[in-house]
């Protein structure tokens, strides 16, 4: 069993709706630019593909594409698009599924890493990684850095977005390295929001590279966005690649 909340039915029809703003070709493009390089000439796998927001265009772009998602209603929507034979899923959680073949990309866009909620299934899903790496393979996640340089003594809330059809904001757990993301969400023009929350446990760059390195991978870049920023302290975000020995 995974600790990994499962997304509904509801949750996966409103999905790609919700996420249009991050599916656009320009907000897309740097992303698949950055993935197909590492790629190259072979194959590549995605932990948690969800509805294909970045599986489809980047199979779209000549690299063979396989995925893992944890959610049927998810993998139903990406099936809509995309047949099996043009992008095979498995149902499974990204921490221990196995699927058949070598890849020459393991990639978990989108914070998804943090949907696992203790750390020894975060150690599994890069073990996991490594083991459909080929030698030579790189493993790519994207990850918010936690937002804890926003919070005042005595404080545990941390707003992320107050926009007209959207507030959100982060409850942090410092303790238990766990985080809670709260939506109200405004569907309709009567004025009512609709409520929802999902649970995360972050962790440090650091903390990722020690889990690399348990796996047996080894970093080899790390920057802000996919148009490769430098890394610094005020990133708001990481993409980091490690790299299995040859």
């Amino acid at each position: 069993m995974t600790s990994s909340e499962l997304w509904t039915r509801a949750t996966a029809d409103r999905y790609d709706a919700e996420e249009a703003e991050n599916s656009s070709p320009a907000a897309l493009g740097p992303a698949l630019a950055f993935l197909a390089e590492l790629a190259g000439d072979g194959r590549a796998l995605e932990f948690a593909i969800g509805t294909g927001r970045v599986g489809i265009p980047l199979r779209e772009r000549g690299v063979p594409v396989v995925g893992i998602e944890l959610s049927e209603h998810m993998a139903a929507v990406l099936r809509r698009k995309a047949d099996e034979d043009t992008l095979p899923v498995t149902i499974g959680d990204m921490a221990t599924t196995v699927v058949p073949g070598g890849f020459t990309l393991v990639y978990l866009v989108y914070n998804t890493i943090s949907n696992l909620l203790t750390q020894d299934e975060q150690v599994d899903c890069f073990r996991n990684a490594a083991r459909h790496l080929e030698p030579g393979g790189r493993f790519v996640i994207e990850l918010l850095m936690p937002p804890l340089r926003f919070l005042p003594p005595g404080r545990t809330a941390v707003p992320f977005d107050v926009s007209e059809r959207h507030l959100g904001f982060d409850t942090v757990d410092l303790v238990e390295q766990m985080l809670v993301s709260h939506h109200f969400t405004r569907d309709g023009d009567d004025g009512r929001y609709r409520r929802a929350n999902s649970r995360h446990r972050y962790a440090w760059p650091a903390e990722l590279d020690l889990m690399a390195r348990i796996a047996g991978l080894e970093l080899e870049r790390r920057v802000a966005d996919w148009d490769g920023a430098p890394f610094t302290q005020d990133s708001a975000k990481h993409i980091s690649v490690w790299r299995k020995p040859a």
